[in-house]
């Protein structure tokens, strides 16, 4: 692949993770404002993981940054481990008396469930999962970066 095509190709991956973070924070702040649900403990985390994500990836698409993939990965990968034990949480698998929600809103609480298995958690793992995705393509397309 040439240098310009690369560079494009990267844009738009970047810019579809991009996308992904900016609507899930869009979604998140519909659920708690307009909605009025209270977020858990560790719907705060996943929001902090996500949040950051929305404005460190537009920062490095104007100009386009190659580097914005090195810190957007680790803020998609430790918010998608969060994301997959909340989801754990829900479903059973992790025993309750693990949860972190202590005080407030409780982490086991399901507030929504369209479908009849689509979760605000389950929305959140499968938005860390495409972010992480098109991330990895976006860095192994990118080749290594030249200090």
């Amino acid at each position: 692949m040439s240098g310009q095509t690369t560079q494009t190709t990267g844009w738009a991956l970047v810019f579809g993770a991009w996308l992904i973070a900016a609507t899930s924070t869009l979604g998140a702040l519909f659920l708690s404002d307009v909605m009025q649900l209270a977020p858990c403990s560790l719907c705060w985390y996943q929001r902090i993981f996500m949040f950051s994500l929305a404005v460190i990836l537009a920062v490095g698409l104007f100009p386009f940054d190659r580097g914005v993939v090195r810190y957007g990965l680790p803020l998609a990968a430790f918010g998608w481990l969060v994301a997959g034990f909340h989801q754990l949480l829900i479903a059973g698998v992790i025993p309750e008396r693990l949860e972190p929600c202590t005080q407030g809103v409780p982490c086991s609480d399901v507030s929504i469930q369209w479908f009849g298995f689509v979760t605000i958690p389950t929305l959140s793992l499968v938005a860390f999962s495409a972010i992480l995705a098109l991330l990895v393509v976006a860095r192994r397309r990118s080749g290594p970066l030249k200090h």
